[in-house]
């Protein structure tokens, strides 16, 4: 991997000021990303520019395979839009994923592998910026001054490094109309007000069409198919359709959708007993033991709630989100 010699530019970069008068976020010292070389402009700012053939798709894969389970779909989607993306000098427009699924399934943890193989800060990088509805968008009484302020927030931050990535959480949480303004950003746009956004990437986080993809996932175990037989064909339109048609989301009639900006709705599966155990010990092996106990891992999967009750330990309703937790009580 190249990383940019950012070491010695200035420790703060651009004022609200600078960017807009109406802005109360600052922009911070910078966290050079693995893709790109930095310079510093006449403004004192840096100017972050493409470097070739640095994004390892043998590392992401390899990332994918080892630490996401059961999510064959969503390693197979993100592999290779993620690496087709990052490996096109001219891209036509940002990169935009949207990623579904009941909680614990691992969305947010795909978004961190995707930033940790591009950004040699990681998740701490200035480059990579998290929102989340109920933290940053909490009141829609608000929502005229949360659309500004995300305009000038994304422009701002484009213009300093064409690299940036943007992840929206809670998605279903998200008030009505508020990420319509992300349209312009992530259509076919060369340029807008002379800054490009093609070499930006989206990623949106929600809940929401979780109920179809996980009718999806019973009708095969009760077929007795295989899970690895579901196709991203099986889910996507469908998962489409519902996240539009829901009122209860930030997605409720969107342009987003309307306009086909989301490159790819990429649906996660309910997790199986079988996934819970692998999650219990991967976290065993975090938390630095050379030898995991699988019984103990055991105990704690059998202790969650699956679906269907006709079912024993099918699918599980807490997926791998709780098991850091839960652990400590059983070793």
């Amino acid at each position: 991997m190249l990383e940019c010699s950012c070491d010695k530019l200035p420790k703060r970069l651009l004022t609200k000021r600078l960017l807009a008068q109406t802005i109360h976020w600052t922009i911070l010292q910078t966290g050079c990303c693995w893709n790109v070389t930095c310079s510093v402009n006449q403004y004192s700012v840096p100017i972050c520019s493409y470097c070739k053939s640095v994004l390892s798709s043998i590392e992401l894969k390899h990332d994918l395979r080892r630490k996401l389970f059961g999510q064959h779909i969503a390693a197979q989607v993100i592999l290779k839009a993620v690496t087709g993306f990052m490996e096109s000098e001219n891209p036509k427009k940002p990169l935009v994923l949207s990623l579904h699924g009941w909680t614990g399934t691992g969305k947010n943890f795909v978004s961190q592998l995707i930033v940790e193989n591009i950004y040699r800060k990681k998740m701490r990088s200035n480059f990579v910026h998290l929102f989340t509805a109920t933290a940053h968008f909490p009141h829609e009484a608000h929502i005229n001054k949360y659309k500004t302020q995300l305009q000038e927030w994304i422009r701002g931050n484009v213009s300093i490094c064409p690299h940036s990535m943007f992840i929206f959480d809670e998605m279903d949480k998200m008030h009505l109309g508020l990420i319509d303004i992300l349209r312009p950003y992530l259509d076919f746009y060369e340029h807008l007000d002379g800054v490009s956004y093609r070499k930006a990437i989206f990623i949106f986080l929600s809940n929401i069409g979780s109920e179809k993809i996980n009718e999806v996932a019973l009708d095969f175990w009760r077929d007795g198919r295989e899970r690895e037989e579901i196709k991203l064909k099986d889910i996507e339109t469908a998962l489409s359709i519902s996240i539009f048609n829901n009122k209860n989301s930030g997605f409720w009639h969107t342009s987003l959708i309307d306009n086909n900006l989301v490159d790819f709705f990429v649906p996660f599966l309910p997790l199986e007993y079988k996934h819970v155990i692998q999650c219990g010990l991967a976290e065993m092996a975090r938390k630095g033991y050379l030898f995991p106990n699988k019984k103990v891992v055991v105990k704690m999967a059998r202790d969650l709630n699956y679906f269907p009750k006709e079912g024993k330990c099918v699918f599980s309703m807490q997926g791998c989100k709780v098991i850091s937790n839960r652990l400590g009580f059983y070793i």
